[in-house]
């Protein structure tokens, strides 16, 4: 499998002639779908089917960022914007047996939904620890502010996406719950110490075995003070391979953010030089997909060793 560690986006409801190429020549590793690239269900499902036609390849990794919620991007024709995690969270707090079942409905008809599409891996759950101190982007879509709670309904959200052949990406690893600032718009800066940090936040995280993580684009300060998470070395084989034992894909954050300071291919070779396995790209942007893939690597063994495993979960 010789792939480029890269996960494009595109720009429109339809794949342009340049697009076609770029997935045919160029062999990103998968691609990633938004609000822009979906108008009926019809068209998203034919999207799709051109996206694998060009890539020669009926299991290509197609991922969205439908999370409900406030991050939603199936909006044109499914509202999901009540079914956030804390709303399923807050009705298991007040009668277990029923919010599982209804927790276990809504994946199973989310799943339905993405199959039917032909979508295959979705970006939850988001393992983020609430802490309502800090910046509002997390907020809702976080399960909890106790740290159990949302390792017992991320375990669940996972375990209940792997019976329905969907895969998940937990994020944001190690943690952006403690953030500050919203990661989109500029670096967060986070203080708390190690010791803090294991009892909490990152504990979120702890031996949760997800086939994918995505990363936190946040400075912790009194781990690694020059490189955010993302472009940490000491976070990313430390932490997140070392004490919180994670064994799947990780895969940055958009490098296109603008808590990452610098160009988008400068921001890419950093986030894999710091052990992440595939980066992703946003924006959309055909002339900047072309260069990012143009300068990205193919695949590691590990990844591709991975990747081999997520296509025989698929079937």
């Amino acid at each position: 499998m010789n792939r480029k560690a890269v996960i494009i986006s595109i720009a429109g409801f339809n794949l342009t002639s340049n697009e076609r190429k770029l997935i045919k020549k160029q062999k990103p590793w998968g691609l990633i779908l938004f609000k822009r690239n979906i108008k009926t269900f019809d068209q998203t499902k034919n999207l799709i089917k051109s996206i694998r036609k060009a890539a020669k390849d009926n299991k290509f990794p197609v991922m969205i960022d439908e999370e409900g919620g406030s991050v939603c991007r199936l909006t044109s024709f499914l509202d999901n914007k009540v079914y956030s995690q804390s709303f399923f969270a807050d009705i298991i707090n007040k009668n277990k047996n029923l919010g599982l079942m209804l927790y276990q409905n809504y994946i199973r008809s989310m799943c339905s939904v993405f199959k039917n599409l032909g979508i295959n891996i979705n970006t939850v759950p988001v393992l983020d620890l609430l802490d309502t101190n800090t910046s509002k982007v997390i907020g809702t879509r976080s399960y909890s502010k106790a740290v159990e709670t949302v390792r017992f309904l991320g375990k669940f959200c996972i375990k209940n996406y792997d019976d329905n052949k969907i895969s998940t990406i937990m994020k944001h690893i190690p943690g952006h719950g403690c953030a500050s600032s919203d990661s989109h718009h500029k670096l967060p800066i986070v203080k708390k110490n190690l010791k803090s940090l294991k009892k909490n936040d990152f504990k979120c995280f702890l031996n949760i075995n997800s086939r994918f993580a995505m990363t936190a684009h946040i400075l912790y300060k009194k781990i690694d003070s020059k490189y955010p998470a993302t472009h940490s070395e000491k976070i990313i084989k430390k932490i997140v391979r070392g004490y919180l034992k994670f064994r799947g894909i990780i895969i940055s954050d958009d490098i296109s953010m603008k808590s990452l300071k610098y160009d988008i291919i400068t921001n890419a070779k950093k986030s894999l030089e710091a052990g992440c396995n595939l980066v992703l790209y946003c924006s959309g942007n055909y002339n900047e997909s072309l260069k990012l893939l143009n300068e990205m690597p193919f695949i590691d063994d590990f990844t591709r060793k991975k990747t081999s495993e997520f296509y025989k979960f698929l079937g």
